[in-house]
């Protein structure tokens, strides 16, 4: 199993094109460039304490972007996922978010949350089973809590929270 670290700026190149590879089986080569533009250098220059990296002799292999909230103390985001589609099922995600609700709460923390798209059933069934909560939205489609145009006009997204100690 690849070694856990905190992720560091100098990652940022590496997790841009795993992401564009990693999504390029389900998606076209524009659409998972598009995807990796939710990365900006900024997360990995600014949170890379938060962040975290799984890798071998092969490389990167996984990866979490999340941060603290800087507005309150009680809460901590995870930004983005990325596992290589040769690990996945093999606990890869679990570890990376069990790794990050624990140095959140060491931290202070005591809450998690986090958004996915409401086609991402796959997002959503992890976190569920990760022990998150869908929050209430302003709609329900499918028996899913939506929030209309959170990311703008047509980007409804589910939202995740997680108590965490």
């Amino acid at each position: 199993m690849p070694e856990l670290r905190q992720a560091r700026a100098c990652d940022h190149g590496t997790i841009v094109t795993c992401v564009q590879q990693w999504w390029g089986d389900s998606r076209t080569a524009t659409q998972a460039r598009e995807l990796s533009l939710l990365l900006p250098k900024l997360f990995l220059q600014f949170f890379s304490g938060t962040s975290l990296v799984l890798e071998d002799e092969a490389g990167i292999r996984a990866f979490l972007v999340g941060f603290h909230a800087a507005d309150n103390d009680e809460e901590a985001y995870i930004h983005f996922v990325g596992v290589d589609p040769k690990l996945r099922g093999q606990g890869a995600a679990r570890r990376l978010y069990t790794a990050f609700f624990q140095r959140a709460a060491e931290a202070g923390r005591t809450e998690v949350r986090a958004i996915t798209s409401p086609g991402n059933t796959g997002s959503i069934a992890f976190h569920r089973a990760m022990g998150f909560t869908l929050e209430s939205g302003d709609q329900v489609v499918d028996g899913l809590p939506l929030h209309s145009n959170y990311d703008g006009p047509g980007q409804d997204r589910v939202c995740f929270h997680k108590k965490i100690e």
